[in-house]
């Protein structure tokens, strides 16, 4: 058995010390996919810094009229928020679509925003795998790879990334407040994960010490929105693929959208393309796959993944008419 340290630093900033200054040091905030980690020998920490019990666990609404969430605040929690039901209703039915109740009732937003990719060579230390040891390659070229990237991906590796919230966050242009030494920032969510290049090891842009200490969303654009996730079985399945769309239509023409894509790529799929071929549309079935198509145009599957690209394109039109419809009927979420 390895021997570890676990420290409860009284608060953020001396939490960010600590890691700063201890080589081998991670956080550890609820723990669900750090713990599976530890167990599998994915993760070697010397020193683990909980940040779980520090006052980052409200959901405050801001001055522009969106909401600060903070990055203890646990997945159940802020799935049933009021203000998050009534305002974001995508990014509520993208936390009740992840994981099973009781895992939801553990995981934090900062953590779920960190998870790592469930790539089955990944977690299997038997295997090479770049993005847990560099330069060893990716067993998954070649290998199992129904459940990997058609957008985005590299010769070093072709996972996807798991998290359903993040994709909501995405299309709600949300940023990631990060406090490190220097202070708190504020980083897009478009901006905060990265395409695996060359070195797939990176999934944020994050410094090792630095701590996610929240998010927040701007003010709603539309409060009618939906995430749609297409998965093997109704519940404690990651996403083969989804999607988190809003559409505001005005005089038969859609006048704003905003859509992301997840189980696709190795960070969460901003769609950007699909937006632009959209705007100024009717919103009719041929627009919707007309747009999924544009967004579709480098797709690069493999052997084994290939599905992805029809069952995304359906599922986009079935998200947009979704949307459309209850429109038409007057719904207001």
């Amino acid at each position: 058995m390895r021997s570890l340290r676990y420290e409860r630093p009284a608060d953020p900033a001396a939490a960010v010390a600590l890691v700063r200054d201890t080589p081998g040091a991670v956080f550890l905030a609820g723990g669900t996919n750090l713990v599976d980690h530890l167990k599998l020998g994915v993760a070697t920490p010397e020193l683990l810094v909980d940040v779980s019990h520090l006052p980052l666990d409200t959901v405050e609404e801001t001055a522009d009229g969106g909401i600060r969430v903070g990055a203890n605040v646990r997945n159940s929690d802020l799935a049933a928020h009021p203000f998050v039901r009534s305002n974001y209703p995508m990014l509520s039915r993208a936390l009740l679509a992840g994981a099973s109740p009781q895992l939801r009732n553990a995981a934090t937003t900062g953590g779920n925003l960190l998870q790592r990719t469930r790539c089955s060579y990944f977690r299997d230390v038997t295997t090479a795998c770049n993005k847990r040891e560099p330069g060893t390659g990716c067993s998954a070229l070649g290998g199992y790879t129904r459940y990997h990237a058609v957008l985005g991906a590299s010769d070093h590796c072709v996972a996807t990334h798991p998290s359903d919230m993040a994709v909501a966050l995405l299309a709600l242009d949300a940023e990631v407040l990060v406090l490190g030494p220097d202070g708190e920032r504020a980083v897009a969510v478009e901006d905060f994960y990265r395409l695996p290049g060359d070195s797939p090891e990176r999934d944020t842009v994050l410094e090792r010490d630095d701590l996610v200490v929240g998010v927040r969303i701007p003010a709603p654009q539309t409060s009618l929105s939906t995430y749609r996730k297409v998965r093997d079985r109704a519940s404690y399945a990651f996403a083969l693929v989804s999607v988190a769309a809003e559409m505001t239509v005005a005089d038969e023409a859609i006048t704003g959208c905003r859509i992301a894509f997840g189980g696709v790529a190795h960070r969460p799929w901003r769609a950007h393309r699909a937006e632009a071929a959209l705007l100024g549309q009717r919103p009719t079935a041929e627009i919707f796959a007309a747009a999924a198509d544009a967004e579709l145009a480098d797709a690069q599957p493999l052997d084994g993944n290939a599905y992805k690209i029809p069952l995304l394109r359906r599922t986009v039109v079935a998200t947009l008419r979704e949307l459309d419809e209850r429109r038409e009927r007057g719904e207001s979420a």
